[in-house]
Order: structure tokens, then sequence, then C-alpha cells
């Protein structure tokens, strides 16, 4: 399913407020590098719009599942003040290597503590206390109901979750879409839209994004 005309994706990224040079040349390596990979990386225009929901919500303390090259956690530490913190999981050494090296070029390298290793036993390892005013997910699919448990544990009253890829390209409206990952967020998405911890907005922005805001 085509989410999104083409032409429409070049005109909202063209009404976006641009990139600068560490993004635009951080979007160049990675598609260079792991050329099939390229699209785990977000799109400009939703790098920008976590910075604004990360400024919005006035977070201090935010957290990042699935870092991959680093584009995203750029776009959230821009959003922190100073002297926030941006707490980076993920498992792999190879392209977090390329997210240090431009976290670095960004100026936000102080602002982000990387944890390498499954995403799940680290934050399982965290006390079960409000620690974290924002979290972002994009990781593996099939982790995402276990991401969302054990971060809401941790999230503040107002603090905000935002899960992305929640459409899997159109799928998630098939019937016949019978993949793990699909059922998993076909199923997730229908238990975050009934839980009475959140409330909880889905947007047709790329692949989708869910937000939920811990009540």
């Amino acid at each position: 399913m085509d989410l999104l005309n083409p032409q429409v994706g070049e005109y909202v990224l063209a009404h976006c407020t641009p990139a600068d040079d560490v993004l635009r040349e951080l979007a160049v390596e990675t598609a260079a590098a792991v050329p099939a990979r390229a699209g785990m990386q977000v799109s400009h225009d939703q790098g920008t719009l976590l910075t604004l929901l990360v400024r919005l919500s006035g977070a201090r303390r935010a957290v990042e599942v699935g870092v991959f090259t680093g584009y995203s956690s750029i776009c959230i530490a821009r959003g922190l003040p100073a002297d926030g913190e941006l707490l980076a999981l993920d498992v792999s050494e190879e392209w977090t290597a390329v997210a240090r090296r431009y976290w670095e070029r960004a100026g936000v390298a102080d602002r982000i503590a990387l944890r390498l290793g499954p995403a799940a036993e680290t934050l399982r390892a965290l006390p079960e206390e409000p620690l974290f005013d924002f979290g972002f997910i994009d990781a593996d699919k099939g982790g995402y109901p276990v991401y969302y448990e054990e971060l809401l544990a941790r999230l503040r009253p107002g603090g905000l979750l935002v899960l992305d890829n929640v459409l899997r390209g159109g799928r998630v409206l098939d019937p016949a879409a019978r993949s793990p990952e699909d059922v998993v967020i076909k199923e997730l998405n229908d238990r975050i839209a009934a839980d009475p911890r959140v409330t909880s907005v889905m947007l047709p922005v790329r692949d989708g994004i869910t937000l939920a805001r811990r009540n």
C-alpha cells in the first residue's frame, strides 16, 4: 500500500525546516553503507517532529529503543535542554559506531548515554519508577509490546511515548497479513487504543507513528 504519495512526500519535506549538514551527511552515509536497511532511518520530517515533541513536552530525560546510525538520537537530543540526557539502547556496535561519530559532530554526544545489549534486559534492570519524560520506540517489531510496557512503567505522568512503524506499510489493514511482526503490531495498536493508562493518537506520518501520553 502506498501510504504517502511520493509527490506529497517531497512536498512535505520541502516545507519542513531543512536538515543541517550533519543530518544530511549522516543520511547519505547510511544509504551508501547499508542501502538495504537505509529505510530503518527516520525521515527528516519525522526527525524534526521528534525534536519538536521533546521540546514541547519539556522533557529532560529521554530514552530511545533502536539507535541504528543515530539520526533520531540527534533529533531527540537536540530537543533536550543542555543538562538533559538521552539513554540510547541498541544491539549493534557497527551501526552505533557511526552514530557516535555523528553525535560528536552534532554537539550532542555529552547528552547521550549508549547502552549496548538487548533493550528489554536493559530496561528491566532499571528501577521501576518515573525515570523518563519521553520515550521513542523504533526497533525490532516483535519486541514492541515489551518495550511499551517497560517504558510505560518508567514514564512520569504526563510523559510521552512515541512508537514508529505502527502501520507496517498498510499491512495492519490486511486480514491476510499474518507475519509475526504484523500480528504483534496489530495487537499492540489495539491494546494502546484501549489502554486506560494513556491518552493516545495514531498519526499517518510516513509509516505511521503513535503518540501515547501517560495519564
